[in-house]
């Protein structure tokens, strides 16, 4: 079904009304199928072509078929608890407002009138709990795209360019039931002490003392349960790039006198500033008269499962981070809509971007240096760095080295 597409003076209207909507429909994790299917049909109004697929994902596409394919990335379960929907001025208050229904709802306005790319919209399930079952069907189902835009939070202006990673770890203990005299450790001091050891672990392999410093590994306690004789402790540990994960469970088998389970295996993720999206998002910000602002993130998303397709990736959408999963969740309607203009700017760009051809440089024989006759031309270097490009000086892939303005944001 084909739609009227929203003018440019309706399109802030129209996004607003569709969050609002979508925040009218619960979609805790794995109960998001009534979500997905408005959104399909929202989709198809706009003239999308939209399905949901096997897993409950919400699937929307428009633009050119023979164009790079662009996937915008979301996702639509949202973390327990009531917010009330409400508007309060510029405010728009509702559970997932930030995180992550207010990205969704941009990026599927945006990506409605995708003219230079394939937008695919990809609203995934089961982003909020272990497993990342959304994502990870797209890995084994979808063709690979050209590049992936992942809808978080990050401010209108924000560019996320990283995410730490992630592991779960669940430690039950048993110990003979003891009068509270008895100098014998009980089961939950047990695991109160488990939990002091992962700490310890952590602290040991972090290169700050800052617990959401980018570089630091730290674990948080999200539940203990137990008395004289049972108890459990879960941590949810969020690691940095290059975390060993088999040195850590070697380390923590066989500890405390109890079992040790672990949920996944998430490697933290970080994109340079040059990566062709965060550049075509960096323009959009500054088209549309911002400062763009780099950051990395010391949680952990579906960027950092969908970086196994190894495209050019960034994350971006409207919303403070500080708001996700607080009673005080919502969204300011006019960064909101000004989201949707840098989207619609960003997605030109990275058309013309994946599409450019790549400069050619032979390789300098081993063991002699390249001279200023094999290097590019000032001009043609210049040209290939608007591009998106990098001369084979720097890395293949990115262009431009690491940004010295990247900022941690939670």
């Amino acid at each position: 079904m084909t739609g009227r597409l929203p003018g440019p003076a309706h399109r802030a209207e129209h996004v607003a009304w569709l969050l609002r909507s979508m925040l009218s429909i619960p979609s805790v994790s794995g109960h998001e199928r009534q979500l997905a299917g408005f959104l399909v049909e929202q989709m198809e109004r706009l003239g999308m072509e939209a399905h949901v697929d096997e897993v409950g994902n919400a699937h929307g596409a428009a633009g050119p078929r023979d164009a790079p394919t662009v996937l915008l990335l979301g996702h639509i379960d949202t973390v327990p608890g009531v917010v009330p929907v409400c508007r309060v001025g510029d405010l728009l208050y509702g559970r997932g407002a930030v995180d992550a229904k207010g990205p969704m709802a941009a990026m599927i306005v945006a990506a409605a009138r995708a003219e230079h790319v394939r937008a695919v919209v990809v609203g995934a399930v089961a982003e909020e709990v272990p497993g990342s079952r959304g994502t990870r069907h797209l890995l084994r189902t979808l063709p690979r795209p050209d590049a992936v835009l992942i809808g978080e939070p990050s401010g209108w202006d924000g560019i996320c360019l990283g995410y730490k990673g992630r592991v779960g770890v669940d430690f039950d203990v048993t110990r003979p039931t003891t009068h509270t005299s008895s100098p014998e450790r009980t089961a939950v001091e047990v695991a109160v002490e488990f939990c002091a050891l992962v700490r310890e672990y952590l602290r040991a392999h972090s290169a700050s003392d800052d617990p959401v410093a980018f570089g630091a590994a730290a674990g948080t306690l999200v539940r203990l349960e137990g008395d004289l004789s049972r108890a459990r402790a879960s941590l949810t540990c969020r690691v940095p790039d290059g975390f060993d994960f088999d040195d850590f469970e070697r380390h923590l088998r066989g500890r405390g006198g109890g079992t040790v389970t672990f949920d996944e295996r998430v490697p933290a993720v970080r994109r340079p500033a040059g990566d062709p999206v965060a550049r075509a998002l960096r323009a959009a910000v500054k088209a549309h008269g911002g400062e763009p602002r780099l950051k990395l993130k010391a949680g952990t998303s579906d960027m950092n499962v969908a970086a196994e397709w190894g495209v050019p990736m960034a994350a971006y959408g409207p919303g403070d981070s500080h708001l996700d999963h607080t009673s005080d969740e919502h969204v300011v309607l006019p960064e909101l809509a000004r989201s949707v203009e840098v989207l619609d700017t960003a997605l030109a760009r990275l058309g013309s971007l994946l599409r450019a051809p790549r400069p050619v440089v032979r390789p300098a024989p081993a063991g002699v240096d390249r001279g200023p006759a094999d290097r590019p031309l000032p001009a043609l270097a210049g040209a290939a760095a608007a591009l998106g490009h990098a001369w084979p000086d720097g890395p293949a892939d990115t262009g431009a080295r690491e940004h010295p303005a990247v900022r941690l944001a939670r």
